[in-house]
């Protein structure tokens, strides 16, 4: 049985579809890319370098990745692989791999670097996810993850607002699309935009909101601030895990060496596949 769920497959469908990223502007792309990959070890990959992106959506994070490598194996069990393809296609060295994570295709020890952001906590089993990753990695080689964290280093009141949110989620992601994607762009509209606009105000003025809800969204783009409201409330299977959690898994997994990235998006995490 394949380690994915349907529903989530079928709703992610519907986003990048809809959502192609073709309306981000390629300098908030490259800032968000450089978010998670600041930890990311460059310096240890060769120009010939063949490695993975795992659930590779519309392709947004395999634009700026193909450049720097020889090979770059993009990989979406989603129809947003014709999506990732249209967007892709001035590039030469992609691979594109319609298959689930646990059945990509590739060869067990094949792959220089691996990736995976914000795929594998809307998997049924994880911790299978991540094992399904290293496998394909050879000795030595860096894995790059970003999970969605358990409000482990965030306040108690933090927290009550995610409950509240995570029960709106609930009954949204089981919605008809049309509905789904009415509501969610309702949800940007009046919560996202004006909070997010509030805290950028609020710190050019000296005040410090980092632990407010949407922080990460205060100079972000509505195209951006859209996306991730549908990400966050139109998806049917979402877990959270606490930094421990994850560092479990990946040492587990075959990983050593994990390092994680302590600002946000909270927990992106790098480690290396044991020799």
């Amino acid at each position: 049985m394949k380690n994915l769920d349907k529903d989530t497959v079928k709703s992610f469908s519907d986003q990048w579809v809809r959502y192609d990223q073709s309306g981000m502007n390629d300098n908030e792309a490259k800032k968000i890319f450089k978010s998670y990959f600041s930890i990311f070890p460059w310096k240890r990959l060769s120009k010939s370098a063949v490695g993975f992106d795992m659930g590779c959506g519309t392709g947004r994070w395999a634009k700026f990745v193909a450049p720097k490598v020889g090979l770059l194996n993009c990989i979406d069990p989603s129809i947003a692989i014709k999506v990732a393809k249209k967007n892709l296609k001035e590039f030469k060295n992609i691979k594109f791999h319609q298959k689930s994570l646990d059945q990509s295709g590739l060869r067990e020890k094949s792959q220089d670097f691996g990736y995976s952001l914000g795929v594998l906590h809307h998997v049924p089993n994880t911790k299978l996810a991540i094992n399904s990753c290293v496998r394909l990695l050879k000795p030595g080689a860096p894995f790059l993850l970003y999970i969605y964290y358990a409000f482990d280093n965030r306040p108690l009141w933090f927290k009550f607002f995610w409950i509240i949110s995570n029960f709106i989620r609930l009954i949204i992601c089981k919605l008809p699309k049309f509905y789904k994607f009415l509501i969610c762009d309702i949800i940007a509209v009046l919560v996202y935009y004006p909070f997010a606009r509030f805290i950028l105000i609020s710190e050019k003025i000296g005040l410090e909101l980092k632990n407010f809800p949407l922080y990460f969204y205060r100079s972000s783009s509505f195209y951006v601030m859209r996306t991730d409201a549908r990400d966050r409330f139109g998806t049917p299977l979402e877990k959270r895990f606490t930094k421990k959690e994850i560092y479990k898994m990946m040492k587990r997994s075959g990983l050593h060496r994990i390092k994680f990235k302590n600002s946000l998006p909270y927990w992106t995490a790098i480690g290396f596949k044991k020799k």
